[in-house]
């Protein structure tokens, strides 16, 4: 097991409380690693960070995904009815249904969506799951070039070799593993320093270009690749120009328009420092991040108050 640095304490009351190791890397425009911590040439799993490569597939095999639907591709939605709907419509353009989908079905993220479901008698569905833009540009692609829409999730199908030649290409690297992700669609390995270069690569792609037009979309809709209160949606408002992806397991990259990248893996799998990690990587490549300073410290409540914070070291 390599040595992981300590990236954030959590401190309650002055005292610290927990640590979160892990990895992190920031490139600088030119695409050269400015800051180091830790192996981040190392394989990860970049889980839902990944989702902006598979969006990529989907798009250059001919799916239909423009503005919205193209960052909603991208994203991990909180299930409110907004993205319901887009994904409802996107199935129907291509005479499916949310019972094609093959994420497994959930509640929506989002509580007040949630909570409102249950009063209603409502259930788990497919097309709440946070995956099911992905799923459903998935399915989109596979109708678009008369590919079998049953098994659109193996490994070996047209659509998921397009995604696996993809993040090779973005990310300059083989793929390092093939796993199943949470939502059940491939998942295909790379390095930390990889994830950075493949998140970079969108943004500084020639405008108009299919790279391009995933990193636009991200930042033009940021309400579909999260939502309400989502992590990515707010940190891409705080940072205009940039592209936020999360990932479960404490993966998040950040890309601004300048071509500054920060990606970050906590060992531990928790989410809850890993944008106060990303933004500090930023700030220490000279990066402007004022607009994002309300996430480098994150409060820690007891008896209903803020009594310490967490934050990146």
């Amino acid at each position: 097991m390599p040595d992981f640095p300590a990236l954030a304490e959590v401190v309650r009351s002055g005292f610290v409380e927990s640590v979160h190791y892990g990895s992190a890397v920031g490139l600088g425009p030119d695409g050269r690693p400015e800051v180091v911590l830790g192996p981040v040439d190392a394989p990860v799993l970049p889980r839902s960070s990944a989702k902006p490569f598979q969006a990529l597939a989907c798009l250059t095999s001919g799916a239909a995904l423009p503005g919205a639907r193209l960052a909603i591709a991208a994203g991990s939605h909180t299930g409110e009815d907004f993205h319901v709907r887009l994904v409802t419509e996107l199935l129907e353009e291509y005479g499916l249904r949310p019972a094609d989908l093959l994420c497994p079905e959930d509640w929506p993220e989002d509580e007040a969506t949630r909570l409102r479901l249950i009063r209603e008698g409502g259930a788990k569905t497919r097309e709440r799951m946070n995956c099911s833009g992905k799923h459903a540009a998935m399915l989109a692609a596979s109708v678009a070039n008369g590919w079998d829409t049953a098994s659109y999730l193996s490994p070996g199908h047209p659509l998921q070799l397009a995604v696996r030649s993809a993040v090779e290409e973005l990310s300059g690297e083989k793929a390092t593993a093939v796993a199943v992700d949470g939502c059940g669609a491939p998942l295909f390995g790379m390095s930390l320093a990889g994830l950075a270069r493949a998140v970079r690569a969108l943004v500084l792609a020639a405008p108009g270009t299919a790279p391009r037009q995933v990193a636009d979309a991200m930042r033009e809709h940021p309400e579909y690749v999260g939502g309400t209160g989502h992590q990515n949606t707010d940190l891409m408002r705080a940072l205009p120009g940039a592209v936020v992806k999360g990932g479960a397991e404490g993966v998040l990259v950040a890309a601004l328009a300048s071509g500054h990248t920060a990606a970050v893996k906590v060992i531990d799998g928790s989410p809850r420092a890993t944008s106060a990690i990303a933004v500090s990587v930023l700030a220490r490549m000279g990066c402007d991040v004022s607009g994002a300073e309300s996430f480098t410290r994150i409060p820690v409540f007891g008896g209903g108050r803020p009594v310490g914070e967490i934050h990146a070291v």
